[in-house]
């Protein structure tokens, strides 16, 4: 049924089932009132019948929010009924019964709802049995079935309600199960990709260093013997088109169903003043020195350079409570320094409950030790918090290569820096 009124998902089923229980209850609780235990021929219901089929009925509507109000009402009308000239029977006591039934489905203990419901069936039990004259068979008939019809009742709602607790722990242990079963497909993907990444480490590893090899043997024979040499770029050619299709196929294990593709190549230093200018826009100053000339990184460095200065800065914003940082690049021989330091100026606040102490610092120097570099962080003498990082450096001739040689492996080249950025993504 469609749900228009808001608040309860059915109002009116409910509303029309607790009208046809109320009804059937007046109903059989007025025909209980013209009952007589001298088998005489029923009469209209007399003024009393209906008052206590009235009383009896009416609260049986909030029996579910005023379950003992509505239970000892209910009982109260049925005690009352022979000293109103009432014969107490199993009909009048009908809204007793079910209000017997509402508070054992509902109660929070067993001990509770047995209580409750022995006390309804006393009551009935002491006001049906005759006080004076003997109790023949028909009368503790009577007397038998108004006492039980209660426990009845309870033992019923008891029963009902053990079985809804059944199904409710049957259904949370279904979604538990289903949980577990999406949690470790989760987990066995995971280490599934994790499996073929190092896979792909040591296939990539193996031809690189081929062709590393056969790059050395063709620059050593280039002026001396150049029909080698071209068969040895020929086979150097083959070998990184072979990596190439090693990694493209890898890479699209790797990538989930679903997964974006990278809109924009991967960061590098070259973008620092960008970087440094979002930190401003936040309230960072941040001054840069650098040290040295300046000159390209291979791909890979070049990423964690960016990434080790970026995360330095955001912890300095997140935990240093100071306006300024430094940031230093110092251009060596063989390897760039980068130093990221507050001044001091304030106090440095603890992590975030959601994120473990330490996580940005192990992040950085994973990154560091990927590269084949080296990073400190820790606390300056003079106040204040310094990040260090050493990342390693090609000699210089080679970063300062012409551009003359063969154009397929020029082409090569650029195939190459495209998939290392996927393959960065995907790892």
């Amino acid at each position: 049924m469609t749900n228009t009124g808001g608040g309860d998902p059915r109002p009116r089923g409910r509303w029309w089932r607790e009208g046809a229980i109320t009804a059937t209850a007046f109903a059989l609780c007025l025909l209980g009132g013209v009952v007589k235990d001298d088998g005489s021929t029923l009469s209209p219901p007399t003024a009393v019948a209906y008052f206590v089929a009235l009383v009896s009925c009416a609260v049986l509507p909030v029996r579910h929010r005023a379950p003992l109000t509505a239970m000892a009402v209910t009982t109260a009308s049925g005690v009352l009924a022979p000293f109103l000239g009432l014969l107490l029977s199993p009909l009048i006591a009908v809204p007793a019964v079910i209000t017997a039934y509402s508070y054992a489905l509902t109660a929070r203990t067993e001990r509770r709802a047995a209580s409750a419901v022995a006390l309804i069936s006393v009551a009935l039990l002491v006001a049906s049995t005759p006080l004076f004259g003997a109790l023949s068979w028909k009368d503790a008939s009577r007397v038998g079935a108004v006492a039980a019809f209660p426990l009845v009742a309870g033992v019923l709602g008891h029963s009902v309600q053990n079985r809804r607790a059944y199904l409710a722990a049957m259904e949370e242990r279904a979604l538990r199960a289903e949980q577990s079963r999406d949690s470790e497909a989760r987990r066995r993907v995971a280490e599934e990709r994790v499996r073929i990444a190092r896979e792909l480490h040591d296939l990539v590893a193996h031809q690189i260093t081929l062709a590393n090899a056969q790059a050395t043997v063709a620059a050593h024979l280039f002026d001396t013997r150049p029909e080698q040499t071209r068969k040895s770029l020929e086979e150097l050619v083959e070998t990184t088109s072979d990596a190439l299709d090693d990694l493209r196929a890898t890479v699209g294990l790797l990538r989930q169903s679903g997964d974006a593709e990278p809109a924009e190549p991967a960061p590098g230093l070259s973008r620092l003043p960008t970087l440094l200018a979002s930190f401003r826009r936040a309230g960072l100053e941040v001054t840069v020195h650098q040290e040295g000339t300046a000159r390209p990184l291979p791909p890979g460095v070049d990423l964690t350079a960016y990434r080790i200065v970026q995360e330095a800065l955001t912890n300095v914003t997140k935990h240093a409570g100071t306006g300024s940082a430094r940031v230093r690049l110092a251009w060596n021989r063989d390897r760039l320094t980068i130093t990221v330091a507050d001044d001091g100026g304030g106090v440095r606040t603890a992590p975030t409950a959601d994120r473990p102490p330490g996580y940005g610092l192990i992040g950085m120097r994973e990154r560091a030790t990927a590269v084949g570099g080296h990073l400190s962080a820790g606390s300056r003498p003079e106040g204040g918090f310094l990040v260090s990082t050493q990342l390693p450096l090609p000699p210089a001739k080679d970063t300062a290569r012409g551009t003359d040689g063969a154009t397929t492996i020029k082409a090569r080249t650029a195939d190459a820096a495209a998939v290392d950025r996927e393959t960065g993504d995907a790892l």
